[in-house]
């Protein structure tokens, strides 16, 4: 059967419109396909993906597009698409079933389930015939459905070991140890056994980032004193804008890098990452001083501002890997191509700075990479080092404007809340530090599309595309966006931000929270039923939405010092402190969360104006310094905002002049009246 359109077609995620015409009979998750499935006793075929999936776009070309595959599919099975990024409620639950049958996942990910959903085989991206030991697709096919008419036994019983485990995975009982510093310690010398002394990064290829784990090394640095920690980090941080993972003429960092040295990387670029990155190299130049680190934050901004963020306000979530049908066409550049638009001489600095040579470092064609300092440079061609500073950046303003020209990656244009969040919290940060004002506007404007476009009654929701908002926000969208209003709050000391995030923390205990067990689960008390409700706590790519609602309601707690904030992100960590502590890669933003809870946050109060010139050559002094455990209040005290911190009960300004106090640990400061009386109190203790 040959169908010109499915019923994707009426779909906005650009992922599932990308098969709208496939053959294949997609549906879309929901109620319809399983209806159809049970009338006709069929199974079910479900395929997740989403639109910058490199083997995604593959299997598509090779199997769904193919009419002799899609009619197979469509005969046996009931088959449904979904986009993990707006149903990251359904991948989770799937792609734990396929790593219990296989001991491994990704995506593409194909389940075989029954009408009512429960999944009894699976696999990931399957080749339409037999290649590299994974079995052809189509015989895939034929097996699992002869399987499923002719041993229903065995089908019943592999769905029950599955859900056994699915529910085993949901259930976590609280420790009865104490949390204790010494786990920090011991958790983070266990990570360092896995650095690159060479490359820098964990381990060897591929290569991720891992912005918790290195957040987490700066943390330990700055409470112990150890210079290891910090250059390890730094040395990172630098190895990664060097390397081919890095734009080094439009900005932003590509998914991961396919080598130990960061050269090749899977070009796709994701917002999630861009913003976790901001963050990082934000703290890095911080805890270092280092002017690069800077220079690398200001250029991801403006890459995600140039081709990330909607003209509402929202960001974008991901540009492809691919452009014109092939991986990183966009990126490269031949030899010939460079010298011919910049000439000789320019040409000849360029190429030698960034390893552009005839035969290639990718493919026979080159991804920019410097090899070299540029007074290493200077001295190769005998010039001043400003003059080929100069001379590089003109180099790179015009092959940007040449590739401006090609064909761009295809742009998966949905918004969604939680890699929202984490982008405004970016911007809210980079504003702190770097002080640019343009910053906080993205980020006001940012908050602003979240409360307008993205809720509904009092609730968020998940994706916003072509005007539509849909599905039930999940439990790292809420822990994202309260993120992101108290690092506003922190930005502006407005404080409609503070009180917008004490609802959002409400709504989440009231509708997430397990009220026996303790922890968050990651589908609200209303939400589509499925087959299992999972119980996230994974730090992954993305931080889990545990681990940041714990920290959330920590600094919550310290902004109005209600005691079931504190309470609650406690229970989150009894309820994974066994599991951090056996595998501390998988929980590193939840250990920086146990780091602000166990060595306690520097409670800063400023008392005075905090649009003043005093205030403001205050704060910029303290957001210059990497201080990870800290809270930040700045109000009048003429006009104090409702639920002040205990704390301040009797805090008055000295000499009416602008007054900071610090506490920490139960135990307060004197009051300070200029910098060189508050810089020794944010020392670590």
């Amino acid at each position: 059967m040959n169908i010109s359109v499915n019923r994707l077609s009426t779909e906005t995620s650009p992922y599932l419109l990308q098969h709208a015409h496939n053959p294949v009979d997609w549906y879309p998750w929901g109620e319809e396909a399983f209806a159809k499935a049970k009338s006709e006793d069929k199974p079910i075929l479900l395929s997740v993906g989403y639109s910058a999936c490199h083997w995604c776009h593959v299997m598509a070309h090779e199997s769904f597009e193919n009419e002799h595959i899609a009619a197979l599919m469509n005969k046996l099975f009931v088959n449904i698409k979904v986009d993990r990024e707006e149903r990251p409620d359904v991948d989770e639950i799937y792609m734990n079933a396929v790593q219990m049958l296989t001991g491994r996942g990704g995506w593409p990910m194909t389940v075989f389930l029954t009408p009512d959903g429960k999944p009894f085989y699976g696999g990931t991206y399957f080749p339409p015939e037999d290649r590299h030991n994974i079995p052809a697709f189509p015989r895939v096919l034929a097996g699992i459905a002869q399987a499923y008419r002719e041993k229903p036994g065995d089908v019943s019983q592999s769905t029950a070991e599955i859900l056994s485990r699915l529910e085993q995975l949901a259930r976590r009982e609280q420790t009865t140890r104490p949390l204790e510093v010494s786990v920090l310690e011991k958790t983070v010398a266990g990570l360092a056994q896995h650095y690159d002394e060479t490359h820098g990064g964990l381990g060897q290829a591929p290569k991720f980032p891992n912005t918790s784990v290195f957040s987490l090394f700066l943390r330990h640095a700055h409470a112990s004193g150890t210079q290891r920690y910090l250059d390890m980090t730094t040395h990172t941080l630098r190895k990664m804008a060097q390397g081919g993972m890095y734009d080094h003429l439009g900005g932003g960092f590509h998914r991961y890098s396919v080598d130990e040295r960061w050269l090749v990387p899977h070009f796709e670029k994701m917002l999630y990452d861009n913003a976790l990155l901001a963050r990082l190299y934000l703290e890095g130049y911080q805890a270092s001083g280092d002017g690069f680190f800077r220079q690398v934050v200001e250029d991801i901004l403006a890459y995600v501002e140039r081709e990330m963020l909607s003209p509402e306000g929202g960001f974008y979530s991901t540009q492809d890997a691919d452009s014109e049908g092939k991986e990183g066409k966009f990126f490269v550049w031949d030899r010939d191509e460079v010298m011919r638009i910049l000439g000789d001489e320019a040409g000849e600095v360029f190429c030698r700075y960034y390893d552009v040579t005839d035969a290639g470092n990718f493919e026979r064609q080159n991804i920019l990479h410097p090899t070299l300092e540029l007074e290493q440079l200077a001295r190769l061609f005998r010039r001043e080092v400003d003059d080929i500073q100069q001379l590089i950046g003109q180099a790179k303003d015009r092959l940007f404007a040449v590739r401006e020209q090609r064909v761009k990656p295809g742009r998966d244009e949905k918004i969604l809340t939680s890699w929202n969040g984490l982008m405004i919290s970016a911007f809210a940060e980079a504003y702190k530090v770097l002080g640019n004002p343009d910053y906080l506007e993205v980020a006001r404007r940012g908050i602003r599309f979240i409360q307008t476009s993205l809720r509904h009654e009092g609730r968020l929701l998940r994706s916003y595309k072509d005007g539509q908002a849909k599905f039930n926000a999940y439990l790292d969208d809420y822990a994202c966006f309260g993120a992101a209003l108290l690092d506003v709050y922190e930005a502006t000391f407005e404080p409609a931000y503070l009180d917008e995030a004490v609802a959002v923390a409400d709504v989440l205990l009231e509708r997430f929270w397990d009220a026996q067990e303790g922890g968050f689960f990651f589908t609200s008390s209303d939400h589509e039923a499925l087959i299992s409700r999972s119980k996230s706590a994974f730090d992954g790519s993305v931080p889990s939405g545990n681990s940041v609602a714990a920290s959330v309601l920590l600094r919550l707690y310290y902004a109005t010092w209600q005691q079931d904030y504190l309470t609650k992100a406690e229970t989150i960590f009894r309820l994974f402190y066994d599991s951090l502590e056996q595998n501390p890669f998988g929980f590193s933003n939840m250990l920086c969360g146990l780091d602000f809870h166990l060595r306690r946050p520097k409670e800063i109060a400023l008392l005075g104006n905090p649009a003043a010139s005093e205030t403001t050559a205050l704060l910029k002094n303290i957001h210059a310094r990497f201080i990870p455990n800290k809270t930040l209040l700045c109000f009048d005290p003429a006009q104090p905002p409702r639920g002040v911190p205990g704390f301040l009960a009797g805090k008055t300004r000295l000499d009416d002049k602008l007054t900071a106090y610090v506490c920490h640990h139960f135990a307060c400061s004197l009051p300070a009246t200029s910098w060189e009386e508050l810089q020794p109190l944010l020392m670590p203790a």
